[in-house]
């Protein structure tokens, strides 16, 4: 019964950029992290802000931001901006405990890795914030397994 209940999941919302998964037995969000192109920069942080709502609407406390498939084709400053404008977002929201599944791609890795020690270096996250190599090594921490 309670694998059936960690699978039990509604989608809240999906476009062409993101689609948000909703457990409600569990209380994660899961969400692919957007491929980062230079024309789609503004729809980017429509889609942010859309999962900033929704976060708040079903007041998450986990998110699961899964980065397996993430293409980056703009610059470190772009790409540093949008990491920015979600953990400022996310900041103001009750998340708790944030999970990232790291991208296969060494140069998407690397950008993120850069991303997250600046926003760290900069502000004070009120959130756990941990990498994963794998959706389900991310999982066990988000219900608490490890």
């Amino acid at each position: 019964m309670k694998s059936t209940l960690l699978r039990t999941q509604m989608v809240l919302f999906d476009n062409s950029l993101i689609r948000l998964d909703y457990n409600p037995a569990t209380d994660i969000m899961e969400v692919e992290y957007p491929d980062l192109h230079d024309y789609l920069l503004s729809e980017i942080k429509r889609s942010i802000d859309t999962l900033l709502d929704t976060v708040n609407n079903y007041d998450v406390k986990q998110l699961l931001l899964d980065s397996t498939r993430t293409i980056i084709s703009v610059g470190d400053v772009e790409s540093r901006e949008i990491a920015t404008y979600l953990a400022a977002g996310l900041m103001r929201t009750r998340v708790q405990k944030v999970a990232r599944v790291q991208s296969p791609s060494a140069t998407v890795e690397t950008t993120a890795q850069n991303n997250i020690r600046h926003i760290s270096a900069v502000q004070v996250l009120p959130f756990e914030l941990q990498n994963f190599s794998s959706k389900a090594m991310a999982l066990e921490w988000l219900v608490g397994k490890s």
